[in-house]
């Protein structure tokens, strides 16, 4: 039996543009099928166990061919796979839904399109400019900026648009640019029109260079802005200078390597993204339950147990989830509950149960809930350990990252943990990547000073140390803080 394609547009970049549906197409996918520009953090909300294909250009790899990706999308269909091809932007501009639609209709591949975003409206307006208003211009033209011709320049009717629409947007035309503006120019357009060239456009790392006609191709170079960017032609470009918003944003300009050692999507990525910063979280894990017969007696066991202590939020799904598998009742525990951190504490009271910080020694017969036995019995020699679960590294996720990190090198490195030095600098290595040059290069900041003291053992030295290690803490830390490295 045949499965199904869900044709989706990611968006423009900033993960949150992606729609209600095309989340939801991408969380229930078994095959997920995603190009260049679609946001690598997208990936997080698909099934960690879906396989993952790429369809961009990677170190010594090329790029699959549209032939290629058709084929791919019809074979797993007829595996029975839910398959989600996921694309930068719409589909429909610019994307080739034609052409792969076409090919499923044509093998009687049941399939769906969902619309997205597209960059020509988002990145304009992440840069403060819309692409219509009354007095600016009420015409709109999206057009590409390269064709699949033996030259590469775009095959236009340049009389009819240079003259007949007041706002135009090029996409990937930073190559043709000099073509593109002289042909505006030869064919009546003002060398005085204003220009803007809005590079990754809603990302934080997102550039806009503007200038004229006449004079943004000298602006671009100065800048080497490179695709992929969105060229916006009209006198409309004025109103950046009046409603410029995302590039005001507290932490905009900054690209923070959010160093990572849990499983569970915190909050701290998400208080970065909305202060206008590019953020990578690395490395990311998924947890997987750990769980036999002899756990599973332990468990039934901890209604004798006078003590329970939670090494992360994390346990307390894991552990209240096998305990309603078991058919228990919660009422029957007696045992006093504890916490190594408030986000444990936190977890807990979402199931309506109060429970204290340790700052001593558990008192009694416990049972201490965690991840890894291993790192788990380093905190007490007393008590029984259980690991409910075990943490893999996200695969995929991660080696889309560590293309960023090669890409887009990170200005900032924020350690959230002692234990996230030590597993950032292990992930690197084991992707081998230049771990001197990532941390030597890079303001760092700690969380804390048990942080910055894991800092300096592994060689470096710390540039920021928060009061503690708390999100609130660390936005001002870095809101008050200038970069001294560039």
């Amino acid at each position: 039996m045949a499965g199904i394609v869900y044709l989706i547009g990611a968006g423009p970049g900033d993960e949150k543009l992606i729609t209600v549906r095309g989340r939801e197409c991408l969380e229930r996918a078994d095959v997920i099928v995603y190009d260049r520009l679609a946001n690598p953090r997208l990936l997080r909300f698909a099934n960690p166990n879906a396989e993952f294909i790429y369809c961009g250009k990677l170190p010594k790899q090329h790029t699959l061919r549209q032939e290629a990706i058709n084929e791919l999308l019809v074979r797993k269909a007829q595996e029975g796979k839910c398959v989600a091809r996921l694309k930068g932007g719409d589909p429909g501009v610019f994307g080739r839904v034609g052409e792969e639609a076409a090919e499923l209709a044509a093998h009687h591949i049941p399939f769906e399109i969902v619309p997205g975003i597209t960059s020509g409206i988002a990145a304009p307006l992440y840069a403060g400019i819309p692409v219509t208003h009354r007095e600016y211009g009420t015409s709109f033209a999206i057009v590409t900026g390269h064709t699949k011709g033996e030259d590469g320049k775009p095959s236009i009717n340049w009389a009819s648009l240079a003259s007949g629409i007041d706002t135009i947007a090029f996409y990937m035309g930073v190559s043709n640019l000099p073509h593109i503006c002289a042909n505006l120019i030869q064919h009546g357009r003002s060398a005085d029109t204003p220009v803007a060239l809005i590079g990754w456009g809603t990302f934080g790392r997102q550039r806009t260079v503007t200038g004229t006609l006449a004079t943004i191709v000298q602006e671009v170079d100065r800048a080497q802005l490179m695709n992929p960017a969105l060229t916006l032609v009209g006198s409309i470009v004025e109103m950046r200078e009046t409603i410029a918003w995302f590039e005001k944003k507290p932490l905009f300009g900054r690209r923070i390597l959010l160093a990572r050692t849990g499983g569970e999507v915190g909050t701290m990525a998400e208080a970065l993204l909305e202060q206008g910063a590019d953020v990578v979280e690395y490395p990311r894990y998924t947890l997987c339950p750990a769980m036999d017969a002899a756990k599973q007696e332990r468990i039934r066991n901890s209604v004798n147990d006078d003590a329970l202590l939670f090494t992360s939020p994390e346990s307390v799904g894991f552990f209240f989830r096998a305990y309603q598998d078991l058919g228990l009742d919660i009422r029957d525990l007696r045992a006093d509950l504890y916490a190594l951190s408030t986000r444990t504490q936190a977890r807990l009271a979402e199931h309506g149960l109060l429970s204290s910080i340790l700052t001593g020694l558990l008192p009694g017969k416990g049972l201490l809930l965690g991840g890894s036995e291993e790192q788990e019995k380093n905190l007490t020699s007393t008590y029984d350990t259980l690991a409910l679960y075990e943490k893999q590294p996200h695969t995929e996720y991660n080696r889309m990252m560590e293309r960023v990190l090669v890409e887009e090198p990170r200005d900032t490195i924020v350690f959230p943990s002692a234990a996230s030095v030590s597993v950032l600098i292990h992930a690197l290595a084991e992707a081998e990547l230049d771990v001197s040059s990532i941390l030597g290069s890079a303001e760092l900041v700690c969380m804390g000073p048990k942080t910055a003291e894991a800092i300096r053992q592994a060689g470096y030295e710390p540039h920021i140390i928060t009061d503690s290690p708390s999100l609130a803490s660390l936005l001002t830390s870095l809101s008050s803080s200038v970069m001294s490295l560039s």
